[in-house]
């Protein structure tokens, strides 16, 4: 396995980089606002979930009277 020299490694990294395409400004910001919104829902999501099983548990167990 033939090793790589620093300056070798280094030009392959900005080779490499060079291909990236990167997303536009505005493109990261509606992506970015779809991950907030999609977290909000999934909190409520969870939270109302965690609240009915709570509350079946206490009504099974007859916990919490």
């Amino acid at each position: 396995m033939k090793r790589t020299g620093p300056i070798e490694f280094i030009q392959q990294v900005r080779n490499e980089v060079s291909k990236v395409t990167w997303p536009s400004r505005n493109e990261t910001m509606i992506t970015t606002l779809i991950v907030i919104v999609f977290s909000f829902f999934a909190s409520i999501f969870f939270f109302l979930g965690d609240q009915v099983m709570s509350f079946g548990i206490q009504l099974v167990l007859g916990l919490g009277n």
